[in-house]
């Protein structure tokens, strides 16, 4: 008897880097689980954020957390 492998459930993740001083404000960009960025398929300016967020991690923003993608 033959079996159907059961489809593996893919999980969108996303970068986020929360803003040290406007509560409830951040970036986000989404990654893999490992926190991955790919820069290939972001657009110019969501890449130039991206870019900006890494740059100012402990000055703008703090330091991001990998988190299950709420992007849509």
């Amino acid at each position: 008897m033959f079996s159907e492998p059961l489809a593996e459930s893919v999980e969108a993740y996303e970068i986020r880097f929360p803003s040290l001083f406007r509560e409830g404000h951040a970036l986000a960009f989404p990654c893999d689980r490992d926190g991955h960025v790919d820069l290939d398929a972001l657009s110019e300016r969501a890449k130039g954020n991206y870019l900006f967020a890494r740059a100012m991690v402990g000055r703008e923003f703090a330091t991001p957390r990998v988190l299950p993608s709420s992007l849509h």
